[in-house]
């Protein structure tokens, strides 16, 4: 399982990676393991406002249906498009080519607040994963 040591995280088995006051979202090689072969992405978009730890839209896999959680606060200012029509760039390259929105963070100290990827391995590894 990968986890990206440029990468922050949440409980919720989202990623974002910071380029200045933009952070590329996505789900963790984790997070897409458990849910399977991903059909569809639902998405914002560009210009909605995301809330950390609320909801931005949905992935539906063969398996189960699951919200996916902001980690930060911000503007949606790119969508992954390429999702609509390849969604299983999820599964393939969820830290690449799966990647899912950019935002725009309205508070910069919220990305060091997430988890690290040591954090983050630990956490899965407690909770039996």
């Amino acid at each position: 399982m990968k986890v990206p040591k440029d990468c922050r995280y949440t409980n919720e088995h989202e990623w974002a990676h910071r380029n200045g006051d933009l952070a590329t979202v996505g789900i963790t090689d984790y997070a897409q393991e458990q849910l399977g072969p991903v059909v569809f992405v639902d998405l914002p978009e560009v210009g909605a406002a995301v809330v950390a730890h609320q909801s931005f839209g949905a992935v539906d896999s063969q398996k189960a249906s699951s919200e996916l959680f902001a980690p930060l606060t911000g503007t949606v200012v790119e969508v992954n498009t390429r999702l609509a029509d390849e969604p299983e760039l999820v599964n393939d390259d969820p830290y690449g080519e799966g990647w899912m929105i950019r935002v725009h963070m309205a508070d910069t100290h919220e990305f060091e607040s997430l988890l690290t990827a040591e954090q983050y391995s630990r956490s899965i590894a407690a909770n039996g994963h």
